[in-house]
């Protein structure tokens, strides 16, 4: 009898601890992560910047300064991101997270000391800041990615990708060390499928305004035909015409450049969301690299923190306020509809890689010796139902 009961009892741990298991274990199979280059928060929380629209000098092509204004402006902020950002705040404002208003207590920032983009994007996919990475020069990198981490990992290999609109990426993923699959730059995309040859094409006919960054319609086109034809499990897609039209001074092609890239996000979580494939087991985030200055248009147009030497010889730090700056967005199974965050603990930019790995069910160590990547942001998860 006493066996009897004690296999009973043995059996109920087992169905409770199966149980307990069953509700905890995440629903998200894929992760896409996306990256507007040097979009403030401000814009991505109140819309266009009434101190900055209204310079004509920052108005260049396209509209007059009427319609842009016309079709940007509303008295009220929270209208005003969503003439900005509709993707953004109609669907993850009602279905997903936002974090980084720092007027509503929700501060977001990166942990690296320089504020620009090599420093940033490494902190971002390793899981911490290095401080031997001090320039945006094409130096391989020496730590890897959360892509190069999972593509090492069974059921993710062959299984992982990343698009940018800038040349420097081959180097911050490795293209020559890891097996990830990477498009960037004015590179060629292989011919996966027969539209892959008019891009390419077309990519050659088309000039870009910069010399090291392609115009971004060619990063997203690549990208959305990668993720049709080969379903990754883990895509990355780095657009680069925010951060370009911001330092070049333009502040009309700049927000035109937010709108169409959320434009470019709206589509492909539509299409996700309609792929048996993708359809609930995927989860989307969406953040930036750095910030910019918010003092005046001038420091707008610039970010980072470089050291130069002064006329007398003296070591100098070149810096703008608010740099640092930086917001995060989420959208997918596991994540509760809370949307726009307020009085949230402080988040890192650091803290990004180890939570896409925890979505997919996998710990993060990070590929550094010393350096130990950021925690999981545990509000994003949908916390376990108590019996």
């Amino acid at each position: 009898m006493a066996q009897k009961l004690l296999k009973l009892f043995m059996v109920s741990i087992v169905l409770v601890v199966s149980a307990c298991s069953s509700e905890t274990e995440h629903k998200t199979e894929n992760i896409v992560l996306i990256t507007f280059d040097g979009l403030r928060w401000q814009e991505v929380f109140s819309g266009i910047d009434p101190n900055f629209f209204d310079q004509m000098d920052y108005m260049k092509y396209g509209y007059t300064h009427t319609e842009f204004k016309n079709k940007y402006w509303h008295d009220d902020p929270e209208q005003r991101r969503k003439l900005l950002l509709p993707f953004l705040w109609n669907v993850i404002g009602e279905q997903g997270q936002i974090y980084g208003n720092r007027l509503k207590g929700s501060n977001a920032d990166i942990t690296n000391e320089h504020h620009f983009s090599y420093p940033g994007y490494n902190e971002l996919l390793t899981g911490f800041a290095d401080p031997q990475i001090i320039s945006n020069d094409k130096i391989p990198n020496k730590n890897k990615t959360f892509l190069e981490i999972l593509d090492e990992t069974p059921g993710y290999r062959g299984k992982t990708a990343a698009f940018a609109s800038w040349d420097v990426f081959p180097y911050i993923i490795n293209q020559q060390r890891s097996k990830v699959f990477l498009n960037a730059g004015f590179d060629d995309m292989e011919e996966i499928n027969p539209r892959i040859a008019d891009l390419n094409r077309i990519q050659k006919d088309t000039p870009s305004p910069w010399d090291t960054v392609r115009l971004d319609v060619f990063t997203h086109e690549f990208a959305f035909e990668y993720l049709k034809t080969k379903k990754p499990r883990a895509l990355y897609i780095a657009y680069g015409e925010t951060d370009d039209f911001g330092h070049d001074g333009h502040y009309d092609l700049h927000i035109r450049a937010a709108q169409r890239t959320d434009e470019f996000i709206g589509r492909i979580w539509q299409w996700v969301q309609s792929d048996p494939d993708y359809k609930d087991k995927t989860t989307l985030i969406i953040t930036t690299d750095h910030g910019r200055g918010v003092l005046d248009l001038e420091s707008w147009k610039d970010h980072g923190r470089l050291e130069y030497t002064d006329l007398d010889g003296s070591l100098m730090v070149n810096e703008y306020e608010g740099d640092q700056e930086i917001w995060v967005a989420v959208i997918g199974p596991d994540t509760p509809a809370s949307g726009e965050m307020k009085n949230t603990a402080d988040i890192k930019q650091d803290q990004i890689a180890a939570t896409i790995m925890k979505f997919l069910g996998q710990d993060y160590e990070g590929s550094h010796d010393t350096l130990v990547p950021g925690a999981p942001i545990e509000a994003m998860f949908k916390q376990p139902v108590e019996n």
